[in-house]
């Protein structure tokens, strides 16, 4: 190649030098590479609670009345839950994770059709969702995964729970779905959602159905009224004969010492051979603040069971619970519970096998916890 023909081209590497040169001086350095996404901070919280119950009626088998949860042990002591949770509100996405064990946990997940193995491993994770909250969406909030059920009036955490024993609605209820859910506000007072889910207590399907659910909350300093629909098919290999569950709890918080709730359910489901099973129940409790360390909160409930999926007896119970709880300080809180379950039916075991028409139990518990409420 000749030095005329090199000119052009030795002038252009030139000019790139100098333009390069140009372009990262000492005092400009080049932008740096965007950060990567992180989804930001982790709140954790957790709880460790534990029981000593007495039955009075000595059971032969060692255990409640098979429809408690979660204090089934009798005479004995029992660790019921211990939870770590770890969530990030979604900001436009988040999680929450409740990673445990304890016999609530096995109790909790004592429906769930998984093979053995499974749901030994699944038994651990209480609810494991994300979120997500898109920016300028009027509050619509989308979770995929596992939570727990939105019907009844009682959270599964026990610190929450004004007494320490649940209500039959809630043992005999939903505890958990694994599925996707929506909500959004409509205004101000008033929050509607709707989930498609594989049904009740069922991470894995137990046949090709799917269970819908439907929930409005109405909110307001003082009172709160919820309702829940859940329909769907969950008999274990078919279809047919959907369960249908209507919920509603009304909250009332007239000041800050004194609150009130009624939790009400009706279902309803149709078994293989046309036969209806219906369950129509009704739970009142107050809880009074004595002072900043020590709540009184009573209970009062009645079930009528002709149902096919619930306490597998067609019966009507009733219960009444005293709960006295004591805040030692911040993070440590013991419960003290009087309850007496009575059917009009013998129901109840004895210390021979035998069967009664009531049972009493007395149970301390005993609730360390830590982060927010």
């Amino acid at each position: 190649m000749t030095m005329n023909k090199l000119r052009p081209v030795l002038l252009g590497c030139l000019v790139l030098t100098a333009t390069a040169g140009a372009q990262t001086t000492p005092d400009q350095a080049p932008p740096a590479d965007p950060p990567p996404w992180s989804l930001g901070g982790i709140d954790f919280s957790g709880y460790l609670d534990a029981y000593a119950n007495m039955n009075f009626n000595n059971p032969q088998s060692g255990f409640n009345a098979g429809y408690r949860a979660f204090d089934i042990k009798a005479n004995s002591f029992s660790l019921n839950f211990a939870t770590l949770t770890m969530k990030h509100d979604p900001d436009p996405v988040g999680f929450r994770m409740d990673l445990g064990f304890g016999r609530g946990y096995e109790i909790f997940h004592m429906y769930e059709p998984l093979g053995r193995d499974q749901r030994n491993i699944m038994r651990n994770i209480l609810q494991a969702y994300v979120s997500v909250k898109p920016e300028k969406a009027g509050g619509f909030q989308l979770d995929f995964g596992k939570f727990v059920t939105s019907a009844g009036a009682e959270p599964t955490e026990t610190h929450l729970n004004w007494n320490y024993s649940r209500s039959l609605i809630y043992a005999l209820g939903p505890f958990y779905h694994f599925g996707a859910r929506i909500s959004r506000p409509v205004t101000p007072f008033w929050t509607t959602g709707v989930s498609i889910t594989n049904g009740w207590n069922n991470v894995e399907d137990n046949n090709t159905g799917k269970t819908f659910g439907f929930t409005n909350a109405f909110t307001s300093k003082k009172a709160s009224y919820i309702v829940t629909y859940y329909g769907g098919p969950e008999k274990t290999g078919t279809n047919q004969g959907s369960r249908h569950l209507i919920d509603q709890v009304l909250t009332l918080a007239p000041n800050g010492k004194t609150s009130f709730y009624i939790n009400h359910n009706y279902g309803r489901e149709r078994a293989l051979d046309g036969s209806v099973g219906i369950i129509n129940a009704i739970a009142g409790a107050a809880r009074y603040q004595v002072n900043d360390w020590f709540a009184l909160s009573p209970r009062l409930e009645y079930f009528n069971d002709r149902g096919i999926w619930t306490t597998g007896t067609v019966q009507k119970i009733k219960e009444f619970t005293m709960t006295a709880e004591f805040k030692h300080k911040k993070g440590l809180m013991t419960k003290l519970e009087y309850r007496r379950d009575w059917s009009n039916v013998p129901y109840y075991q004895d210390s021979t096998g035998g069967l009664k028409k009531s049972e009493d139990t007395l149970v301390f518990g005993i609730i360390a916890y830590f982060g927010p409420k």
